[in-house]
């Protein structure tokens, strides 16, 4: 049987058999994994460009762009947090920006989530046409949801000014100011513990680069999971306490035992922990060392599994698509 070697868009050696053409098993290491990881972010001039011409390809020929996103996310949380203070009796000085954050966070979360698996496969034609490590496509797309993020986070700073006086104070989130005996969690108020919202932005970023990369490759393999997860995520948005206060099931008699089954529940939901970390700081809240343990412990095992993934299947991606 007459074989040849060639070179695929990824650099990686294959070889034609037959007229088939497969991917060669020395293209199957770690090495080559992290080499394509650690090309892709030195190629930072590519996936920022891209990046930046997706967002201003969304919003080709409007007044005001991109800040369309700051508006329609500054609309549902005004909506949204007015709605359910009512409804629930809260206070709206600290319950509009508890949801207006954990709906923003939210929305970066899915975005990369939802984008994450579609990523390889919206970028078929580039993959085809260009020599490029797949990294920068899983660059570009958490790249355009930082965008889209800073974007949003304009909201909070609005908010957040708007309510500081609320904020920047030790207050429980039912009551108001927290008093001895009055209530079960207390919050340190806004001030220098705040900017740990940097370090937990990073995280979530960091994070959604493996998720990117490894939902991105089993959905070019498997086009039914991008169906699958899409249908999951409106279930998981209501799951997890985000324009409901985990707080509010703190309480006597039935609420108590509400929470005695419900938060160890919550507490199971990791949706949940990526939310906290960055809410709480921008809030005022105080947030669980657990919730930063049980980050990190994703982040490495989701990196490992990544790593995996491009190690099996980084080559077979262009073939796939």
């Amino acid at each position: 049987m007459h074989a040849t070697s060639t070179v695929d868009q990824t650099g990686d050696p294959v070889t034609a058999s037959q007229g088939h053409t497969v991917p060669s098993a020395n293209s199957r290491s770690f090495r080559r994994a992290i080499d394509d990881i650690r090309e892709g972010f030195a190629q930072r001039e590519l996936w920022t460009h891209l990046g930046w011409q997706d967002i201003k390809q969304r919003y080709r020929r409007s007044v005001i762009g991109p800040f369309w996103i700051t508006i329609s996310q500054g609309v549902i949380s005004l909506g949204l947090g007015i709605l359910y203070s009512t409804l629930w009796g809260l206070h709206v000085s600290t319950f509009l920006p508890y949801i207006a954050t954990g709906f923003i966070v939210w929305t970066f979360i899915s975005g990369c989530l939802a984008e994450g698996m579609e990523t390889f496969i919206s970028n078929e034609g580039l993959i085809k046409q260009i020599r490029a490590p797949l990294t920068v496509y899983m660059l570009r797309t958490v790249w355009r949801q930082t965008l889209m993020f800073a974007h949003n986070i304009i909201v909070v700073v609005v908010i957040v000014a708007i309510f500081f006086g609320s904020l920047s104070h030790t207050y429980d989130l039912n009551h108001g100011t927290c008093t001895a005996g009055e209530t079960i969690i207390c919050h340190p108020g806004l001030g220098w513990y705040s900017l740990s919202a940097i370090p937990a932005f990073l995280l979530l970023a960091l994070n959604a680069g493996w998720l990117t990369l490894l939902l991105g490759i089993i959905s070019t393999r498997y086009r039914d999971i991008p169906q699958l997860i899409n249908s999951l995520i409106q279930l998981l948005f209501y799951m997890t306490p985000i324009v409901w206060p985990i707080d509010q099931l703190y309480g006597h008699g039935a609420r108590a035992e509400l929470a005695r089954w419900v938060v160890p529940i919550v507490h199971l939901n990791p949706f949940y922990h990526f939310v906290q970390i960055l809410r709480a700081p921008l809030i005022g809240q105080a947030v669980s060392i657990g919730s930063w343990l049980v980050v990190l412990g994703i982040t490495v095992v989701g990196w490992l599994l990544a790593l995996l993934a491009m190690r099996n299947y980084r080559a077979r991606v262009s073939y796939w698509v």
